[in-house]
């Protein structure tokens, strides 16, 4: 019997969309298996009603009616929705649009895969705190924030059978990012080598990046910049598969 295709979660912004379609490429293009891509598009999970979180607009800022919290982007909490997603079964993937790999990630599938835990993800020490995006919108810092960013779903663990809809609709983001249906916040969380969260800006340059979270802002803001040697060369490799994407219409020409 032929093994189903890794599935692998993209948060979707329409902000981003460069980032969202170089990923979608460059995964697809160095993964020897066949992978399922699926963007959590705000807009569909709203229209299917699994998602009816509700917010307002404050000078142009997106304030997240549960807490009173500002939030960055659209799949700032539409990501806990994966279990659902995947109607509770096997393993699944999410990442944020803003990441580069440069390893295939069927191998991720391969390396971790013990059910004892709910999820796995790379447990960072550094965490960001409040601060203005490359977009202008306000990033509101959660204890672990980048913890989910990357998170290897094992979505039929029964723990994980308590991360609803209702629940992600209802709970405050803080709560959210923590993990917070798991009995343990620790012990529960399987740990993924940071060379797969590798964080531009952050993470250790001596770490070979499997793949590159670019947490500062990206190439594909005019504005910004690369801060170290490292985070300059994943840069380059990141415009190469973007220059191919626009020259084949995959993309839009970014406007610098």
């Amino acid at each position: 019997m032929r093994k189903a295709p890794n599935t692998i979660y993209i948060g979707y912004d329409p902000k981003e969309q460069v980032a969202y379609d170089v990923l979608k490429f460059t995964i697809e293009r160095i993964s020897v298996e066949n992978v399922r891509i699926v963007p959590i598009r705000k807009d569909i999970v709203e229209l299917n009603g699994m998602y009816t979180r509700k917010h307002t607009i404050v000078k142009g800022q997106q304030i997240d009616d549960i807490d009173g919290k500002p939030f960055s982007s659209e799949f700032s909490f539409t990501r806990f929705l994966v279990p659902a997603m995947n109607m509770y079964e096997g393993w699944a993937l999410y990442m944020d649009c803003d990441m580069y790999p440069r390893t295939d990630i069927n191998e991720l599938f391969k390396e971790y895969d013990n059910n004892f835990y709910p999820l796995y993800c790379v447990k960072h020490k550094y965490e960001p705190g409040d601060g203005i995006k490359m977009d202008g919108k306000v990033q509101q810092n959660y204890r672990r924030k980048n913890w989910s960013s990357f998170i290897l779903w094992n979505c039929s663990h029964p723990y994980n059978k308590k991360i609803t809809p209702k629940v992600v609709n209802t709970q405050t983001g803080q709560w959210l990012h923590a993990f917070g249906w798991l009995p343990d916040k620790e012990a529960d969380i399987g740990s993924i080598h940071e060379e797969w969260n590798w964080l531009d800006g952050h993470s250790p340059e001596n770490i070979e990046a499997k793949n590159v979270h670019f947490t500062t802002g990206g190439p594909w803001f005019k504005q910004w910049s690369p801060k170290r040697v490292q985070d300059s060369q994943y840069a380059v490799e990141w415009n190469a598969d973007y220059t191919y994407c626009a020259g084949m219409g995959i993309t839009k020409e970014i406007e610098y």
